[in-house]
C-alpha cells in the first residue's frame, strides 16, 4: 500500500521554551528555571507528525533567510519532507516564545517570515496540491493563502482538513471549504460564538467537527447530511491513554498530523481519531514541539 500523500500549508517557527514555576504577575521580573530551543510551527509540526506516522509529505511556506530558517528546513529535510516550496525571504524567521509552568503551556508567537506567504506562493504548489489525498492548514498563515490552498484542493476532490489555531481571520475564510475541522475547546466557543460582525463561520453540512479535549481524549461530532439528519446529535467520544505530562507544546500538533494521516490511509473519523488521540499522548510525555512527535513504531510499541 502507498503512502498517503499530504500537503501542508502552515507555518515555520523557531521555539524558544522556557521553564517557569509560575506565570509571572504584571511588572514582575520571574527566573526561568531552563531554557531550550526546539523546531517548531504549527504547519511544520504537523508536517513532522504525519511524516513520522508514514505519510508522504510536502511543505509550503516561508522561512527568513538567516540561520534559524536554514536550521528549520533542514530539520524538514531531515524528516524526508518535501521542501522546495518553503523558500527564503529577507524577513526574519517566526518565533515563537513558549512558557511551561505546572499547570499549563502560553505561547507568544511572531510570524516573521510566515506573513509573506501569499496567493502566488501557494499557486506555485498547485500541483502538489492537487495530488495530494489531503491538504492541511491552520491559522499561522495568512487567510489569502489558506484560502487559495483550500480553493485548489476542493477544485481537485483532496480532502481539506483545517485546525483553526490560533483562531483568527483563516477561520472564516477556509472553514467553509473545509471536509475536517479540528479545534480544541477555546476553539470551539470561539467557532460558536459570532464575530465582532455578528456572524459565523459556515461549515459544510458534510463537514465533520473534531474537538480535542486534553487528557479527556477527543469527541467527534458527525456531518449534518441527510443520513445523519435522523440522528444528527450522535457524537462519538475516543478517550485517552492516561500519561505523565512533561510539556503539552506540540500536542494539538502530533494529533492533527495523526488524524490527516488515518483519514488519508482511508480508516473512518473514529479510527483515526484513535489514532491521534494516542499521538497526543505520546507528545506530551516528552519536552518540545517536533521531538515529541511519534513514530507509528512507537505508538504500537
Amino acid at each position: 500500500m502507498s503512502a498517503p500523500k499530504i500537503v501542508v500549508v502552515g507555518s515555520l517557527n523557531a521555539d524558544v521554551t522556557l521553564w517557569v514555576p509560575r506565570r509571572p504577575s504584571p511588572d514582575e521580573t520571574l527566573h526561568a528555571e531552563r531554557i531550550a530551543w526546539f523546531r517548531g510551527g504549527k504547519g511544520a509540526n504537523q508536517a513532522v507528525a504525519a511524516a513520522r506516522l508514514g505519510a508522504e509529505v510536502v511543505m509550503v511556506g516561508r522561512v527568513g533567510d538567516d540561520e534559524q530558517g536554514r536550521w528549520l528546513r533542514s530539520g524538514l529535510e531531515a524528516e524526508g519532507i518535501g521542501c522546495r516550496h518553503v523558500a527564503s525571504v529577507d524577513i526574519p524567521t517566526g518565533l515563537a516564545v513558549i512558557t511551561v509552568d505546572p499547570d499549563d503551556v502560553s505561547i507568544v508567537v511572531a510570524a516573521g517570515a510566515n506573513a509573506s506567504l501569499d496567493a502566488g506562493g501557494v499557486q506555485a504548489a498547485a500541483a502538489q496540491i492537487a495530488a495530494a489525498d489531503a491538504l492541511l492548514l491552520q491559522g499561522e498563515v495568512s487567510a489569502q493563502a489558506a484560502r487559495t490552498a483550500a480553493e485548489i484542493a476542493r477544485e481537485h476532490g483532496v480532502t481539506v482538513m483545517v485546525n483553526p489555531a490560533p483562531y483568527n481571520d483563516v477561520a472564516p475564510a477556509v472553514l467553509p471549504l473545509a471536509d475536517v475541522v479540528i479545534v480544541n475547546r477555546t476553539e470551539a466557543g470561539q467557532l460558536r460564538h459570532p464575530d465582532a460582525a455578528g456572524t459565523l463561520p459556515e461549515l459544510r453540512p458534510e463537514a465533520v467537527l473534531v474537538e480535542t479535549r486534553g487528557a479527556a481524549g477527543c469527541v467527534v461530532h458527525p456531518p449534518r447530511t441527510a443520513d445523519t439528519a435522523a440522528n444528527a446529535d450522535v457524537e462519538v467520544t475516543v478517550a485517552a491513554p492516561r500519561v505523565a505530562v512533561v510539556d503539552a507544546t506540540g500536542a494539538g500538533d502530533a494529533f492533527a498530523g495523526a488524524f490527516a494521516v488515518g483519514m488519508a490511509s482511508g480508516a473512518s473519523v473514529t479510527e483515526a481519531a484513535r489514532l491521534a488521540v494516542r499521538a497526543g499522548a505520546w507528545a506530551v510525555t516528552v519536552a518540545g514541539a517536533q521531538p515529541s512527535l511519534p513514530t507509528m513504531a512507537q505508538l504500537r510499541g
